[in-house]
């Protein structure tokens, strides 16, 4: 941790993506009042997420980063943290039959409130109003009084947070994450489809392998390693004073951890090197990502790992690369050479989402299924040409069976069917799981449909 540094030494840096209070007085309340709160994650959970990303970093296991664009206030409800859940294991369990390594979940949940914005207005009719920047902030209804900043939000984003956590920790640790449910994850709406009766497949080859670990002795009903597992949760730090009220000193080491989730990233908009979100993450013990983008440079690449990485501490720091499917190979291979050769241990993920937005002729934000599928292909043979480790992916998705991007096995072309996102189109759960197999497949190095 920098020497000079404390959680609010970020207040002396320049920042961008922050909303402006309309008083003061009620915002600092709210900020004491979640300061005084217990804490969302413990710092001993972050270090274990450290150790699981070291692993990946040496190329010994992969990162699955997913979950909302942005959480909602209006949609928020055990069901949808269930059904959300259900397809990270589903697409956990692909990744780490097929590629024959553990898989790393880590879940945009529980804190994914805060958007950034291109603009800071917006045009509705014949008014210039305040944009969405997520309901952790103001409401998505396109008026002015609903996009006025309410400090009472942050306090209700973090009572959301921790019971969103409280369901997490259910699912994952009593049951519902055990191996022998395979077939229990596999909901209709994928069941029916083509990649979901490819999973089924799979799951009875699972199914198979238990039984033939049950018939040589092994204890399956009590082996914690087939019933429970750990996904641990992450979100854009993108309100400095939010993080900063939940930031606390751990007991054991004696240092700083920003306890609203286990990972925290920086996003594209707000990664300069002397920015308040750069400096307020170099100096948390939190694992952390950076997003990377097209106009990234080497040397601007190697400077931000030298500042939120100066330790060289393996699974401390993972760049999440967001090019777009046109030009991912070619920007990213020189990135991929200059960390390389600076020895930094870094996780590499591909965010093949962000890059491949566009606005279809209805007017709605879309991405398309093969443009995603091309990110990551072009992701993949980029780090085969430098000799690195393809680490990860980092994709927005749903449980719900939404229609926000085109394209899949089951070729979504009608948007407004089921648009229901407060922000970006996110993949539903068909297009989650046939991701994860042609994902498997990529890295593998083949291209097989069986």
């Amino acid at each position: 941790m920098p020497n000079q540094w404390s959680p609010s030494s970020w207040r002396a840096h320049p920042i961008k993506q922050q909303p402006t209070w309309p008083d003061e007085g009620e915002y600092d309340a709210a900020l004491k009042q979640i300061a005084s709160m217990p804490p969302l994650v413990f710092a001993g959970e972050a270090r274990s997420l450290q150790s699981a990303l070291a692993r990946v970093a040496a190329g010994n296991a992969f990162l699955l980063q997913a979950g909302d664009c942005a959480e909602s206030f209006d949609d928020f409800s055990a069901d949808n943290i269930r059904e959300k859940l259900r397809v990270i294991l589903q697409m956990a369990i692909v990744l780490t039959y097929s590629m024959g390594v553990p898989v790393v979940k880590v879940g945009r949940m529980a804190g994914q409130f805060a958007k950034p914005r291109s603009a800071d207005t917006e045009r509705v009719g014949d008014l210039d109003i305040a944009s969405f920047r997520g309901h952790i902030v103001n409401d998505a209804a396109p008026t002015e009084a609903a996009r006025i900043p309410d400090p009472e939000r942050l306090v209700r984003a973090y009572h959301q947070s921790s019971s969103t956590l409280n369901l997490v920790r259910a699912f994952t640790k009593g049951g519902f994450a055990a191996l022998d449910r395979v077939h229990a994850w596999n909901q209709e709406f994928v069941a029916t489809s083509p990649q979901g009766q490819r999973y089924d497949r799979l799951g009875v080859e699972i199914d198979r392998a238990l039984r033939f670990m049950a018939a040589i002795g092994m204890d399956t009903e009590s082996n914690s390693s087939l019933r429970e597992v750990d996904v641990w949760t992450s979100h854009e730090a993108l309100l400095l004073g939010y993080e900063e009220a939940l930031t606390r000193r751990d007991s054991t080491t004696g240092n700083w951890y920003d306890c609203s989730a286990h990972m925290l990233w920086i996003g594209e908009r707000t990664r300069d090197l002397d920015s308040a979100h750069v400096e307020f993450l170099s100096g948390v013990g939190n694992p952390i990502g950076c997003k990377v983008g097209p106009s990234m440079t080497g040397e601007e690449l190697i400077a931000l790992c030298e500042r939120l990485n100066p330790a060289m501490i393996p699974g401390r720091l993972t760049l999440i690369s967001r090019m777009g499917a046109d030009q991912v190979e070619d920007r990213l291979r020189p990135l991929l050479r200059a960390v390389r050769e600076s020895g930094h241990p870094v996780v590499w993920a591909c965010d093949p989402m962000h890059g491949n937005t566009y606005t279809a002729e209805n007017g709605r934000k879309t991405r398309h299924f093969e443009s995603v599928v091309n990110e990551i292909e072009g992701f993949v043979r980029a780090h085969r040409a430098e000799g690195t480790w393809p680490g990860g992916i980092h994709v927005e998705l749903t449980g719900e069976d939404v229609t926000e991007c085109l394209g899949g096995g089951d070729d979504v072309s009608d948007l407004d069917h089921r648009y229901e996102t407060v922000c970006d189109p996110r993949l539903n759960g068909r297009q989650g799981l046939e991701l994860a197999f042609r994902t498997a497949e990529l890295v593998r190095g083949d291209a097989t449909n069986d």
